[in-house]
């Protein structure tokens, strides 16, 4: 054997010992957390999990042999040891997050070893990083489906939607009454200002409505780009999905007959196979896809331009101080409203709520009217 052929066995034989270590550390951490979970299914999906590691260390040390080097038992390393203890000491979920962040660092790390491709590992520790990430986000004692549907996807509430209709009005109207108050502290004409509020009210909510439709439709190609990765997976590695459709089942309180039952059948047919997957473990709607973006731009612009309207409100009927003193109290009650509406969602009061919001919102217009009024005199000389 030439010098070049040592070096590149003694790499792959170093690369296949971190491997198998790692696989070692993997199922031991995987049968504490099963050892020290209350929740029998829990611990039956826990410890599939741990087997599923095992057989992985088997594929590596098989190919240690291949090579003609001896394998002796492995202890798992400080880091496993000391997270199983905490797992026994304080419960699973106590080092379920640090264990999830782990398995996300390293969930690709076998896409660019051949051998590790070949045997399908890459689609089996993604399929364990999604589990327990399903696990982790659940609440204490069992995994209920609106849990196991939100893994690595958008989930939207009336409470989000709620927040997000507030503060989106609530930037239009701050943006537009700082920048009209600003404008306003030059002493320009009563037309000037209006033009200006209606440049800014057109101005912010085009911009608002352009950041969420690319928002919106990058999620879209996301979510289009995993269902094509869950396809591949799928076509790739059909016996490591159908475990996956198994683990997350029996993971929602069916018994492991059952649910390799019902794997069995979803599988007879890749399509419903796919449909399964992407709605149960990727928590994505594909005949929706995270909805319209340009339904969600609309809705931006019509929320912005909402709040930004009352500042100008006095600049289309009146002019002068009048004008201003109109498009302050339309604005001042807005605010009051929309501080109201944030303690909904806050669980704050509403008059605390209001009055908060109201102080905000003109302080940030005094700032800037005293801004304009120092600029307007230097200009002026």
């Amino acid at each position: 054997m030439n010098d070049k052929s040592q070096i590149s066995a003694a790499a792959s034989e170093h690369r296949y010992r971190t491997n198998l270590q790692g696989e070692v550390d993997g199922a031991q951490l995987y049968r504490s957390l099963a050892d020290a979970e209350p929740d029998p299914r829990i611990a039956e999906v826990y410890r599939r999990l741990a087997a599923v590691e095992e057989a992985h260390g088997e594929f590596w040390r098989r190919k240690l042999e291949g090579l003609g080097k001896r394998t002796t038992h492995l202890r798992a390393g400080w880091r496993t040891r000391a997270l199983g203890w905490l797992a026994r000491r304080f419960g699973p979920e106590f080092v379920l997050p640090v264990i999830t962040g782990l398995e996300q660092v390293d969930v690709g790390h076998y896409d660019t070893q051949p051998e590790a491709v070949a045997g399908g590992l890459p689609q089996a520790e993604r399929s364990h990083a999604r589990i327990l990430a399903a696990i982790a986000g659940g609440p204490k004692g069992g995994l209920p489906g609106s849990t196991l549907a939100r893994i690595e996807g958008r989930h939207h509430t009336g409470g989000n939607a709620l927040r997000a209709a507030v503060l989106g009005a609530n930037d239009g109207l701050v943006s537009n009454l700082s920048l009209v108050m600003g404008v306003a502290g030059a002493a320009v004409e009563s037309h000037t200002l209006l033009i200006t509020g209606l440049a800014g009210l057109v101005a912010g909510a085009c911009s608002m409505a352009m950041g969420e439709w690319l928002s919106v439709n990058s999620a879209r190609e996301l979510y289009q780009q995993q269902i094509s990765t869950e396809a591949g997976e799928l076509e790739q590695a059909p016996d490591e999905e159908k475990e996956e459709i198994i683990l997350i089942y029996q993971s929602k309180g069916l018994s492991e007959r059952q649910a390799k039952a019902l794997a069995d059948q979803l599988m007879a047919n890749k399509d419903t196979a796919l449909d399964t997957l992407v709605r149960e473990e990727l928590g994505i709607d594909p005949d929706e896809l995270g909805g319209s973006a340009w339904a969600a731009a609309g809705t931006s612009f019509c929320l912005f331009a909402c709040g930004a309207i009352f500042p100008i409100l006095g600049l289309l009927f009146l002019s002068g101080d009048p004008a201003l003193w109109v498009g302050l109290a339309a604005s001042g009650a807005a605010l009051f409203a929309i501080g109201a509406g944030t303690s909904l969602f806050t669980g704050r009061g509403v008059l605390f709520s209001g009055a908060r919001q109201l102080l905000i919102g003109f302080a940030a217009a005094g700032v800037t009217f005293v801004i304009g009024r120092l600029v307007g005199v230097s200009l002026g000389g």
